[in-house]
């Protein structure tokens, strides 16, 4: 019987597709396994997400202070603007651009004494005055 399933002439054809199949297999498996281990947050969506801690916000004799208040941060369009959207009445920051700081940090670009934002992978700072606004958060996650 096996003679004439050698004398077939699809016979090599069996052991080419088994030899493929195993080949696809081993490159599935090394594509699935050599995602880069080094991956930077400030690269990607890492940062987006809520954030929990103490809030204020102060617009003339408005006044917002939470000890138990969120944020909830949303990263926009390109890699570098961010949106930040508060809990308790507190007006959200839209469109902020940020760079990349030493590991796994982002910080607004332009920052200065009375405007600083800074994310890590487990907490927010914020001080940003803009207009006569003032918004203030520590946070964590």
């Amino acid at each position: 019987m096996k003679e004439l399933i050698k004398e077939n002439r699809f016979y090599g054809y069996g052991k080419i597709a088994r030899v493929l199949g195993a080949l696809l297999l081993i490159f599935s498996f090394a594509t699935l396994i050599s995602c880069d281990r080094d991956d930077d947050p400030s690269d990607n969506d890492f940062f987006a997400g809520t954030y929990r801690g103490t809030l204020t916000f102060a617009e003339g004799t408005k006044e917002v202070n939470t000890s138990n208040g969120s944020v909830f941060v949303t990263k926009i369009g390109s890699a570098t603007k961010y949106n930040f959207r508060f809990s308790d009445g507190i007006p959200d920051i839209n469109g902020l651009e940020f760079q990349k700081e030493g590991d796994n940090t982002m910080t607004m670009v332009g920052s200065t004494g009375a405007s600083y934002i800074r994310i890590t992978n487990n907490n927010l700072t914020v001080l940003y005055s803009h207009n006569g606004k003032t918004w203030t958060a520590n946070a964590t996650r």
